[in-house]
């Protein structure tokens, strides 16, 4: 038994730091069905917007082989929608989009988004590359759930 309890201390202390680590953010990374682009989305606080409060979306944009593009190099639109709605409804809103340095990425698109209500709603983020980029037109779609 004495032998057991030392093990199991031990195997404690080794796991410990393991088991400490920093907490995970939560991200959404999505790919345009034609195209080379994909983007890693993050909305704060934790992917868990609330009614009536500021939130940022931001968009880690991303060529094939992971490289960054910038905001400044893509004639970016980023339109909200309420869910569920039709094909041709106009967005609730078309928030401006910023450059923002965010973890390992620099200059990547972000909006800051105020929710009228609680729901489901969804972000269409799309773009096109400025003259001197090189990348595919795009389409991105992410649904977020906002709480009340």
């Amino acid at each position: 038994m004495r032998l057991f309890l030392n093990r199991s201390r031990v195997l404690g202390i080794l796991l410990s730091p393991l088991l400490q680590v920093a907490p995970v953010l939560a991200h959404k990374v999505e790919t345009s069905a034609v195209g080379d682009v994909a983007a890693t989305f993050h909305i704060e606080p934790s992917h868990n917007p609330t009614v009536g409060k500021p939130s940022i979306a931001w968009f880690a944009l991303t060529r094939r082989g992971g490289r960054v593009i910038p905001l400044a190099q893509c004639n970016c639109q980023l339109a909200v929608y309420s869910v569920p709605h039709k094909a041709k409804t106009p967005p609730l809103m078309k928030p401006k989009l910023n450059k923002l340095d965010v973890e390992r990425y620099k200059g990547v698109p972000a909006a800051t988004i105020t929710f009228p209500k609680a729901g489901m709603y969804e972000l269409k983020l799309t773009g096109t590359a400025k003259p001197g980029a090189n990348f595919q037109p795009f389409s991105l779609s992410y649904t977020v759930t906002v709480g009340g």
